[in-house]
């Protein structure tokens, strides 16, 4: 026995180990290579996961639970509350909407009604854990997008509650009620009055906020006072799992119940020692779940019935698609963040295995159709990644911006300013001041629309335009222009602007902003020279300050600071040249030898060492003196 589970524990992890960095590498994300992994040690091709693979996603499930108490633990109350109009009305909408849509198209194919209504509201479910970890892989969670679709997955948890509530009572007339009553009794409350279930789920409820808010934090407390790391990580996998059994006892959704405690110690001192101890259980959990679904795939099933299977997967997310981006319009959702919003939950959740193997038992939905049912599950979640990665790539680029742009009509006047600036972020918001300060009034152009109309209200010269277009560009007076400062984010566009001024404005000189060194290698190489790294001067003035503070002298580091400039500049036009990995570690490292003998040997002649009389206490005190 201790064998064959170190052998399994050997598989799933190899799996994972390879499989995750060559997905990472390909650019398809972190889900993808454990869905992959899933199938590689699957039934289909090495089988060497089988039947209990089954058993092993219901497990891993708990990973999801885990991942609601971190999310959970980043949301305060207030913000919670904030959020109560997309979680109430674009997430109850999403799932009346969807589900009313789906179970109609099933009565009109000649599926019963209640049957119908049954696909209707599981097939309305979106996958809370692929979601919100393919959306926080890309930095994602904290857009519009990102959390539109965590409020209304969120409202999808707790409508499991309803649902499960609700399924026995569109069972059919043969219904296997000696399932449904066992069913029914793995919870502590099965067999109680109504009033009596409600007033215990209540409780629950109330008891993990109050627990939470008075009894958790002295617990951690002392915990913490121990000194032992291990405990604390102990005491807070108990936590999550004594709530987990808990809402799980009283018929209620463990993951809804965690996600209360998490909230309601978002406030804690210890809420960030509570991530990272239960953050690599959650990743792991997750990434087993993640392999489960990819092997509980019956490719079987669907070799048999291709067409249809296939059809329905592409039927179900292109309807969700559909109704997500109309909800999204309707709520605001600028294109871009709607596009992001749509693509990411068009596929079937996770506890749709839950709500269909519970059909299936309780006679509501045949054998035949739950089957296929949940191959169409597995399928719209593997395909999920996909689908982000093919909005990302190929509809964003082409739709939305067009679709931005669409929204707001570039605003850019003639004018006879000699400077543009390209971008009004802080980079750029600070040279447009300091020109203005000398009575140079530059036109800057910025794509952020509500940027541009607060920078008019602080009574900057800013214009709504894409400056990459050569007709704004000419409009904004570029060949009239001396020259143009290019102080946008995106890498792409910067160099896509470069080539459209060097095409289209041949004598407009080009000083232009590199995020960091390999940016700047970029820039180089496409003919800029005039470069200018926005963390490397306030980087070297941070040394130049903590020198002084040290009691080296002010002038002296500052000189040195200069030549430290100078020889860093010369090495760079060399270092971009190099395109070989390990030539270009040998020279830099060369290059960081040469200038450390060359600054040593400078602070030998000068006597750049610390001097007492010049730091800044000594001259606080002669000041006090001379006073």
């Amino acid at each position: 026995m201790q064998q064959t589970f170190f052998f399994q524990a050997l598989v799933y992890l190899a799996a994972a180990v390879v499989m995750v960095p060559i997905a990472k590498k390909l650019g398809l994300g972190s889900v993808l290579g454990y869905l992959i992994a899933g199938i590689i040690i699957g039934p289909v091709c090495f089988k060497f996961i089988g039947s209990e693979g089954q058993d092993i996603l219901h497990f891993a499930e708990f990973g999801v639970v885990m991942m609601l108490f971190v999310i959970g633990l980043e949301l305060e109350p207030s913000r919670l509350l904030r959020m109560r109009r997309s979680i109430l009305g674009m997430g109850s909408l999403q799932l009346f909407i969807t589900a009313t849509i789906v179970a109609a198209i099933a009565m009109a194919v000649g599926v019963e009604w209640k049957q119908s209504l049954v696909l209707g509201m599981i097939l309305s479910l979106s996958s809370t854990a692929i979601v919100l970890q393919s959306l926080n892989e890309k930095g994602l969670m904290k857009t519009p997008a990102g959390q539109n679709a965590f409020a209304v997955l969120l409202f999808q948890d707790i409508a499991v509650i309803p649902m499960l509530a609700l399924f026995p009572l569109l069972e059919g007339s043969g219904g296997n009620t000696q399932v449904v009553s066992s069913h029914a009794t793995a919870t502590l409350v099965s067999g109680l009055p109504g009033w009596a279930q409600t007033l215990i789920v209540l409780a629950s409820v109330g008891g993990i906020i109050v627990t939470g808010r008075y009894l958790v934090r002295p617990l951690f407390r002392l915990i913490a006072r121990t000194g032992m790391r291990e405990m604390f990580t102990a005491t807070a996998l108990l936590l999550v799992v004594g709530i987990a059994v808990l809402m799980t006892g009283v018929g209620l959704s463990p993951a809804l119940g965690t996600f209360l405690a998490g909230v309601v110690l978002a406030n804690s001192e210890y809420r960030h020692e509570l991530e990272s101890d239960i953050d690599p259980f959650k990743g792991l959990l997750l990434g087993l779940f993640f392999i489960a679904v990819g092997a509980s795939i019956d490719f079987h099933l669907i070799m048999s019935k291709p067409l249809v299977i296939l059809g329905l997967v592409v039927g179900i997310m292109l309807v969700k698609m559909t109704v997500l981006a109309v909800l999204g319009r309707f709520f605001r959702l600028r294109n871009d963040q709607n596009s992001i919003f749509s693509f990411s939950l068009s596929q079937v959740g996770e506890f749709a295995f839950v709500l269909f193997s519970f059909t299936s038992q309780s006679n509501i939905l045949s054998k035949e159709i739950t089957d296929v049912m949940v191959a169409v599950v597995a399928i719209s979640m593997a395909l999920t990644p996909l689908a982000m990665l093919l909005n990302e790539k190929l509809v964003m680029p082409r739709l939305c911006v067009r679709e931005i742009e669409a929204d707001r009509e570039s605003d850019v006047q003639d004018d006879d300013s000699p400077v543009i600036i390209a971008g009004q972020g802080s980079f750029g918001l600070v040279v447009s001041r300091f020109l203005r300060a000398h009575n140079i009034e530059a036109t800057v152009l910025d794509l952020d629309s509500d940027n541009v109309d607060w920078l008019r209200r602080m009574g900057f010269k800013v214009y709504y335009g894409d400056a990459s277009r050569h007709d704004i560009l000419e409009i904004a007076g570029a060949a009239k222009a001396k020259l143009i400062i290019i102080a946008i984010g995106n890498e792409e566009k910067r160099l896509e602007m470069i080539e459209t001024i060097k095409k289209h404005f041949p004598n407009l000189r080009m000083l232009v902003r590199a995020t960091n060194r390999f940016d700047a290698y970029n820039l180089m190489n496409a003919g800029m020279m005039h470069i200018y790294r926005q963390t490397f001067d306030t980087s070297l003035r941070v040394g130049i300050d903590a020198l002084r503070m040290l009691g080296f002298r002010g002038h002296e580091v500052t000189r040195s600071a200069k030549t430290f400039f100078m020889h860093d500049e010369r090495t760079l036009k060399h270092l971009a040249a190099i395109r070989n990995e390990e030539e270009y570690l040998s020279v830099a490292r060369e290059n960081i030898q040469e200038l450390e003998r060359i600054l040593q040997a400078d602070l030998a002649s000068r006597g750049l060492y610390v001097d007492e009389g010049w730091d800044e206490e000594s001259q606080i005190a002669a000041a006090k003196e001379r006073v």
